[in-house]
């Protein structure tokens, strides 16, 4: 079957002699959240890549408003490293030592650089969690706020005051019954409607005044009224299909996320060079699917999004897994892909796919079937859709 010549140190040189170029995103996918190991592998790749290839933004499946926090830690030390840990993350990330290596490094390796050569950190998911979709409020009044001490109050489509009357009640947003209950969101009602009017009127404004607020103010606070911008769109977007009673609400949902999380990988992307870090089903190029009971959701992700507009200056890693004792994922059958993997006596490494695809040539590899609900196997069918894949052999406990 394989050789040793498939696999190879999983480092910056190793990765960019696969890939034809440079890419302006490099997509790290893991195939189970909340391992440090995993994190571990990422850190010192996005070292790598920083000290040798010139990376210097790290994007990962946070929220995007919470990581502002981190980014102005990293590049000005505002703040302390404790209180960033526990404000600059969503999904519980903030207490993983991986990440709290990763911005306690940042943050040295900035110190006393200029800002051309610091290095950017963002979160590119949407305030969003499992049970419930953050307020607009956020997103909707520091965007008004940032436009209204830059441009004439007659431009401005309304007021702070309107914003507050038609956002009312944060928990009416919140509410976590809503998840599951669609007539418990607020999302299609007279006022959210408006406010979707009007943000997209608040978008418009900050577009067409882009040269005169960038020589007002700076493209960073640009940059960042226009994430504020996309978030408040995204977030009442995501609103109106929570209150969808239809049969597609649920790929509407997980569609709109990726929809925000490509978006914001798009516009940090035009920064520079950036190392994007979330589970593969975010970052591939095929399209995802997910069952819910007996409802079968099948969506473009973030990555095949952000791989149509950037062609070949997107590339993909998927991160598989040989054993995860603690959760009870044993060692992988012979005939599947981890399987193959496993038999290589390395802990961890980097493959070739093209070569992994003719190693196995006409036989198909079965996909392999996992227990465990929290991990997602390698989909066989699917191995040309990456550049990539980093194979972990055992994952012991965080």
């Amino acid at each position: 079957m394989a050789t040793k010549d498939t696999a190879h140190a999983v480092d910056a040189a190793a990765v960019m002699k696969l890939l034809p170029a440079r890419p302006r995103v490099l997509a790290l996918g893991e195939p189970i959240h909340g391992e440090d190991t995993l994190l571990g592998l990422r850190n010192e790749l996005f070292r790598q890549l920083v000290e040798r290839e010139g990376y210097r933004w790290i994007a990962i499946e946070s929220d995007c408003l919470m990581g502002l926090v981190v980014d102005d830690y990293v590049t000005s030390g505002t703040g302390s490293l404790d209180e960033v840990m526990e404000r600059g993350f969503s999904h519980g990330w903030g207490a993983f030592a991986a990440n709290r290596e990763l911005v306690r490094w940042m943050r040295s390796y900035n110190d006393g650089r200029p800002a051309s050569e610091r290095l950017r950190f963002a979160g590119f998911d949407g305030p969003l969690e499992i049970t419930a979709a953050a307020s607009p409020r956020q997103a909707l009044t520091t965007l008004h706020g940032y436009l209204a001490t830059l441009v004439d109050a007659d431009l401005l489509p309304c007021t702070t005051e309107t914003l507050d009357r038609l956002l009312g009640a944060d928990d009416r947003w919140t509410n976590p019954a809503a998840m599951m209950d669609p007539s418990q969101s607020v999302g299609q009602s007279a006022e959210a409607k408006q406010l979707r009017l009007l943000a997209d009127d608040l978008v418009a404004l900050l577009d067409a005044q882009t040269p005169h607020l960038i020589e007002a103010t700076s493209r960073d606070d640009w940059d960042r009224a226009r994430l504020y911008g996309r978030t408040a769109i995204g977030l009442l977007r995501y609103h109106y299909w929570m209150a969808d009673p239809s049969p597609s609400r649920m790929t509407r949902l997980v569609s709109a996320r990726d929809q925000m999380m490509a978006a914001n990988l798009l516009a940090i992307a035009e920064q520079g060079p950036t190392l994007a870090h979330a589970h593969n089903g975010h970052l591939q190029r095929h399209r995802s699917t997910m069952r819910m009971g007996d409802v079968l959701a099948e969506w473009w992700g973030a990555g095949a999004i952000v791989s149509a507009h950037l062609g070949p200056e997107y590339a993909f890693l998927a991160t598989a897994l040989g054993t995860i004792h603690h959760h009870g994922v044993a060692t992988p059958p012979s005939h599947t892909v981890e399987g193959l993997l496993y038999t290589f006596p390395e802990d961890h490494y980097l493959v070739d796919t093209r070569r992994l695809a003719a190693a196995f040539g006409d036989a198909r590899p079965a996909p392999r079937v996992s227990s465990y609900y929290g991990y997602s196997p390698l989909d066989p069918v699917h191995l040309a859709g990456s550049d990539g894949i980093v194979f972990v052999k055992d994952v012991p406990q965080s």
